[in-house]
């Protein structure tokens, strides 16, 4: 089984700090955040990995090399424009190359591994096996109606879900999906969705399954849920690491860069990435990326919702 994790997003909604870099680069607990995406190819046996980029490729590229130090073997497919989910799995059809495949949304973290849902997939002859989880409320999500462990229906973000499960960024296929993504059709908001391609391959009668997953689920692409996830990883601590220069109080949830340089009067719920610099004032609830030079002066940009106090 191959590997195909998609992470040609440009983060707009990390902007500024996603100018600098690249949103599946962002440091995580300091580790990138497709680090931990590649700890869970591993975990199921998978050593060959495409990872799809963007407009990002040069730094994606520049930073992760041929994977050799993650254990992996690492090749690359370019998404020529941004035109969803559906359309960057298609790029990446030649180096599948008509085996069977875990599909892995580039910015999101799971708590436990799918070894089980792995095997689970390999002993079948679905042809497509889909990560689902229960969710209070699934209406920014696409959501899976079932029956049993079969998925009978799909809808993209429901006004009206017929289902609490939320479909989690997690998806095994066989050949059958190459046949279906040419067929698709944008949806209203100009974009070829997965969920579209899956619910194809139900129309035409494939057996399409759910796994569902107990664990904790994040998804890291905005300032809220990038912090959550950061707060997980640490256990509500502190994670600063030993080549960075820290000199003020440490509330809860913090994580230092290496190379960075704080002297301020406090930080709580607040990452601050490699070589970034922080001075004065209390953060909290803010990313705060790397230093830069403006008119003479090193500067970092910041992210947050409250700015510094």
């Amino acid at each position: 089984m191959k590997g195909v994790v998609l992470a040609a997003g440009k983060g707009t909604r990390l902007y500024p700090i996603t100018h600098q870099i690249a949103k599946p680069l962002l440091p995580l607990a300091n580790r990138p955040t497709l680090e931990y995406a590649f700890d869970q190819f591993r975990s199921m046996g998978i050593d060959e990995v495409c990872v799809v980029v963007g407009e990002n490729e040069p730094q994606i590229r520049g930073a992760l090399g041929g994977g050799r130090q993650f254990g992996l073997r690492l090749s690359y497919a370019r998404q020529t424009e941004p035109k969803g989910l559906a359309h960057a799995l298609s790029f990446a059809e030649e180096f599948v190359s008509g085996a069977p495949f875990v599909l892995y949304l580039g910015d999101v973290v799971y708590s436990e591994d799918f070894q089980r849902h792995a095997e689970r997939f390999l002993d079948s002859d679905c042809a497509n096996l889909n990560i689902v989880k229960w969710v209070e409320d699934p209406r920014r999500f696409g959501v899976a109606n079932l029956d049993g462990d079969r998925i009978v229906k799909l809808v993209e973000k429901p006004a009206n879900p017929e289902s609490n499960y939320a479909m989690a960024g997690m998806y095994f296929f066989r050949e059958a999906i190459w046949k279906v993504l040419p067929t698709l059709q944008p949806s209203a908001r100009g974009e070829f969705e997965i969920t579209d391609a899956i619910q194809a391959l139900v129309s035409q009668g494939n057996d399409v399954r759910a796994g569902v997953f107990e664990g904790e689920w994040f998804d890291t692409g905005t300032l809220e849920s990038f912090l959550s996830t950061s707060a997980y990883l640490v256990g509500g601590g502190a994670l600063i690491d030993p080549a960075a220069a820290v000199d003020c109080e440490l509330g809860p949830n913090v994580v230092v860069g290496p190379g960075a340089w704080v002297v301020a009067e406090k930080l709580e719920n607040t990452v601050v990435f490699a070589g970034a610099r922080v001075e004065g004032g209390s953060f909290s609830g803010c990313l705060i990326a790397g230093g830069h030079r403006r008119n003479g002066q090193i500067n970092s940009e910041i992210l947050s919702e409250a700015g510094p106090n």
